[in-house]
């Protein structure tokens, strides 16, 4: 049960990158309908990720209140429908406004996964099972070129956003269908121990206690560097292959979904060798560190980028797109390894509100150098640093990795 519970979950998030990779991969077709200058491209990723981020705080918040059933549910549903409303736009305000309403629903769908993960997965699989769940952003962003290219070939731009809501509102029912609802039997299907199962019952605690625990704000702030990086890559990507390599819809089609799938597979690299790592009796912080450190030093490779052919390009940015997502896989199970279960959904939509505030400002930044003739190389300089910058924090901030005792925490921190 457990591991279907990891496919579930991994399935909507896939359907959660293909749904904001319709707007990039499509943009040069939405082009023709509804100019657009790279500022407007930025302000278009900037609505998204700015309710994006509000939601991912507010949604990790929801989940924690709903459960992860019936959260999840309101959230694709949301979702979904918003991605169906690109198809309608006419101008660049209603693209802005589906955009934000896109960012809306899909903030929650990284916590209800990381409480997902508390809820079914042991701290020995947790790394394995996030990496399942997480090479869902894999897939669907591998999906997304060909498909769009295929739908584009044979009809209009906005059919590519009818058919993506579709996909999300089949994926209700069947989650309706699959997921079992949260009962006493979690600590026999975890493996956690009775007292972090009660304590973990608790989702009424303030933000604020949060936020007066160190690990937070290091977590937050890791997430904020590499996401800034992350999110420039994931929507910019396609630009740049039309803007600098001159490529077309049918060439971005053919070879934009390599980066992604050696992204898939560093969600389960990622995953997996910190788990092994773990059976092989290395303590916590070294089985999650070391692959993080690992992950961070591999991408400083996309400063080369502008510097190569195109062939050498897409495999810089398949090299990156893996240290990414076996990156972003470790940190995603790190406020599982520190949090009781009750506001693992309030940590990760916390943390997933820092990665997207950094994906606002770097892709503002982007946007507005492109504009003002400075070119891709700096850019990327400043991108191929950012996780290495994010590992330092979370070296300094997380020096011991293991699970807080909580009560002391709050009420030591609640003192202060």
């Amino acid at each position: 049960m457990r591991w279907r519970i990891a496919i579930l979950v991994s399935a909507a998030i896939a359907i959660s990158y293909l749904d904001r990779q319709t707007l990039p991969v499509a943009v040069q077709a939405i082009s023709r309908d509804i100019p657009l200058s790279n500022t407007q491209f930025s302000l278009l990723q900037s609505a998204f990720l700015f309710a994006y981020a509000l939601m991912y705080a507010g949604g990790g918040r929801l989940v924690d209140r709903l459960g992860t059933q019936r959260g999840f549910t309101v959230i694709m549903l949301f979702w979904s429908l918003a991605c169906a409303s690109h198809g309608l736009a006419t101008s660049f305000a209603m693209l802005v406004a589906s955009r934000f309403l896109l960012g809306m629903g899909e903030g929650g769908g990284f916590p209800a996964a990381t409480r997902a993960v508390a809820e079914w997965f042991p701290t020995k699989d947790r790394a394995t099972a996030m990496g399942i769940i997480n090479a869902g952003t894999a897939v669907g962003a591998v999906a997304a070129p060909p498909l769009i290219a295929t739908i584009l070939a044979y009809s209009s731009w906005r059919w590519i956003f009818v058919v993506s809501g579709g996909m999300g509102l089949l994926w209700v029912a069947w989650w309706r269908r699959s997921y079992p609802p949260a009962n006493a039997t979690f600590a026999r299907i975890s493996g956690q121990p009775p007292a972090e199962a009660a304590t973990g019952s608790r989702s009424d605690l303030a933000w604020i206690q949060l936020f007066r625990i160190r690990e937070t704000w290091g977590l937050v702030a890791a997430k904020f560097l590499s996401d800034a990086a992350w999110f420039f890559y994931l929507f910019w990507l396609p630009k740049y292959l039309y803007d600098a390599r001159g490529f077309d819809i049918k060439a971005v089609g053919t070879f934009a979904w390599m980066p992604s799938a050696a992204a898939g597979v560093g969600c389960l690299v990622g995953g997996a060798f910190s788990s092994y790592l773990l059976r092989r009796r290395f303590s916590l912080g070294v089985a999650r560190k070391a692959g993080l450190g690992i992950s961070a030093a591999l991408m400083p490779c996309v400063i080369l980028v502008p510097h190569v052919a195109v062939s050498w390009a897409i495999a810089l940015f398949s090299v990156a797109y893996f240290g990414q997502q076996s990156w972003s896989t470790l940190v995603m199970v790190l406020p599982t390894d520190l949090y009781p279960r009750g506001v693992v959904g309030s940590v990760a939509g916390l943390v997933g509100f820092g990665g997207a505030m950094g994906g606002i400002a770097f892709g503002e930044v982007a946007g507005y150098l492109l504009d003002h003739g400075v070119g891709y190389g700096a850019v990327f300089r400043v991108a191929g640093t950012l996780h290495l910058m994010a590992f330092l924090i979370i070296v300094i901030s997380i020096p011991v990795l293991s699970p807080l005792h909580w009560a002391g925490r709050v009420n030591y921190q609640g003192a202060s």
